[in-house]
């Protein structure tokens, strides 16, 4: 595997465990994009558009415009590989007891 890959692996589980984390399991695109830049992940507004795009092709989330941000919202799918319980290639599998 490559670096590439192995990071873009690591921003989509730390995507998944943001909204398992909110109790609302949502957040918009901003503040996922801060989430990701204090776990040393600095994505453009396309690219992390494109792994949003992609995690809900793959069933992991949900997505609504509203206006000109995306909200994101975690599937049960989601949530399963956030934790754990399920594993989906293309996203990290978190850490035992992280």
């Amino acid at each position: 595997m490559s670096f590439p890959q192995i990071v873009i692996e690591n921003a989509r589980l730390i995507i998944l465990q943001a909204l398992e984390e909110d109790p609302d399991y949502s957040h918009n695109e901003d503040i996922l994009r801060g989430v990701l830049e204090a776990f040393g992940h600095r994505l453009s507004h396309d690219r992390l558009r494109t792994e949003l795009h992609w995690l809900a092709e793959q069933g992991l989330v949900g997505l609504e415009q509203v206006r000109d941000l995306l909200v994101v919202r975690l599937t049960p799918r989601g949530e399963d590989v956030a934790l754990g319980n399920t594993r989906v290639p293309g996203v990290a599998r978190p850490r035992p007891g992280a």
